[in-house]
């Protein structure tokens, strides 16, 4: 079994052009999410554009980008 190829990193030392960062995905307030550790949730408020305020039914959590775990529905 072989290990997948990680990712390279950029130096900022390289000639070559740096990588094009990822698309974050973007959230309003009253969209609906699910999260694979606190499930589903409604943003209720977004910080700075880089922190949103999720309302879970047992709590809520800021969660800060990338948003790795969570996703629009």
């Amino acid at each position: 079994m072989t290990k997948p190829a990680a990712s390279k990193r950029y130096l900022p030392t390289s000639p070559f052009k740096a990588p094009a960062p990822l698309p974050c995905e973007q959230f309003a307030v009253g969209d609906r999410v699910t999260h694979d550790m606190y499930g589903l949730g409604r943003v209720i408020g977004i910080e700075n554009g880089l922190t949103v305020l999720v309302d879970f039914t047992s709590a809520q959590k800021r969660i800060t980008s990338p948003y790795a775990k969570m996703s629009k529905l």
